[in-house]
């Protein structure tokens, strides 16, 4: 693309994300918010006066404008050369850069969560949008740099709006909370049990809280361990010999005792759902081997998952998320090619404001010397205005040819393009 975009320099990214470079590399770049005022100070100390930072764990790039993007390149490479304590041409091999309209694609794909490892996770606009927040408090936002960042808000908002990308679930623990609201809907209005301490399980339970699950209980066969597993979930405890009253409170059961034996039978609960009037229960068994007999998921009401089963309910979220990804990349290029038209239009705007003006001091000199003449004004009018493109003009097609002047035909066709005149039929002036 030729030109710059803006008025105070062209676009660019550079950085170091899952696919160009190491974990290892990316550890070292990584800045905590904290660690942040200073980099952006060294930034400054580079020449750089508008810049974002985005530091997460899939990647650490540095987006900037700068009328020498070449200095500005530099700048940056040096910069996270420092901050990862090796050379500049040990960094350059891991790095990738993207200018003008590339440096907008790149940043539209990253807030709109299309240049992550996991395509369509939520969190990644939020991380975007934070990285903003304290470029804005470090004063290095200017308005070009603003501009930028709201349309790539927007291109996100759109993407969101108009796919599925990031309506399925890709992780296990995303999977149980999906299949849970399948089945009950508001999970504030469900109650909750995990029964053991396992990871999985622990994990599958943060989940739903985060999901809107309020009314946990943990319990375990030993009871200091309900204890850990109650302060670890924030939620209530009770004593593992009250387990059959417990099923027929849960909603939602999450079993992560990894006993290798059945902590539920089937014809537990089978009895809990009969006193639970067979409002169905979900059940998420996160063991190996289970803790909740398999016959158990012959009964009407219950709806048991494995881990197998969310895995399969993840793969097809994940499946789905790339499918849609095609449908996202086409809002994305066009909100990248409004954004471009958009800026260079604006390119124009001096020098139209400019050629008005001239033709409103023109229009107000010839009335006053026409003296009320119509007919004069207009006449005289023309003549001013075509007075000195007319010299131009002769000027140029006399020294066609010529290194100082530019190609006549090119003249003559952007003359004609620019007040839409016929285009003369050269045949028949043969």
């Amino acid at each position: 693309m030729a030109g710059s975009l803006f008025s105070k320099g062209r676009p660019l990214v550079v950085g170091a994300n899952h696919r160009s470079s190491s974990l290892g590399l990316r550890d070292r770049l990584f800045a905590e918010d904290h660690e942040l005022p200073a980099l952006f100070e060294k930034l400054r100390e580079k020449g750089l006066t508008q810049a974002l930072v985005a530091s997460t764990c899939d990647r650490v790039e540095i987006l900037t404008l700068d009328e020498d993007s070449d200095q500005a390149e530099n700048a940056i490479v040096n910069c996270l050369a420092e901050r990862g304590g090796i050379s500049d041409a040990e960094l350059s091999g891991q790095l990738y850069r993207h200018w003008d309209e590339g440096a907008v694609r790149h940043i539209f794909n990253v807030a709109s969560s299309l240049d992550s490892q996991v395509i369509g996770e939520p969190q990644v606009l939020g991380q975007i949008k934070a990285a903003h927040r304290i470029a804005r408090e470090n004063g290095f936002i200017g308005s070009e740099l603003e501009a930028l960042m709201q349309a790539a808000f927007e291109a996100a908002r759109r993407v969101r709006r108009e796919t599925e990308i990031g309506k399925r679930p890709v992780s296990i623990a995303a999977a149980a909370v999906q299949t849970a609201r399948d089945l009950h809907g508001d999970m504030a209005r469900c109650s909750g049990l995990i029964i053991g301490a396992g990871d999985m399980g622990a994990m599958v339970a943060e989940a739903l809280q985060s999901a809107g699950l309020a009314d946990l209980t943990a319990t375990h066969p030993t009871a200091s361990r309900a204890d850990a597993v109650s302060r670890g979930l924030d939620c209530a405890v009770a004593a593992f010999d009250d387990l059959s009253r417990l099923m027929v409170e849960a909603d939602i059961v999450v079993a992560a005792v990894g006993a290798r034996t059945h902590t539920l039978s089937s014809d537990m609960v089978q009895q809990s759902l009969a006193k639970r009037r067979h409002r169905p229960v979900f059940i998420v068994d996160t063991s190996v081997p289970g803790d909740v007999q398999p016959s158990t998921e012959r009964l009407e009401e219950v709806f048991l998952y494995d881990l197998h089963d969310l895995e399969k309910v993840a793969e097809d979220g994940r499946a789905g998320r790339e499918a849609e990804a095609t449908e996202a990349e086409r809002i994305i290029s066009q909100e990248v090619a409004d954004f471009v038209k958009d800026k260079n239009e604006r390119v124009a705007v001096p020098v139209l404001v400019q050629l008005r003006q001239m033709f409103e001091d023109n229009r107000d000199t010839v009335l006053a010397e026409a003296g009320g003449d119509a007919e004069k004004a207009t006449r005289l009018l023309i003549n001013r205005l075509l007075h000195t493109p007319s010299l131009m003009l002769r000027g140029a097609a006399s020294e066609n040819g010529s290194d100082e002047t530019p190609d006549w035909d090119t003249v003559e066709a952007v003359l004609r393009q620019v007040f839409d005149l016929d285009v003369p039929n050269k045949e028949k002036n043969k």
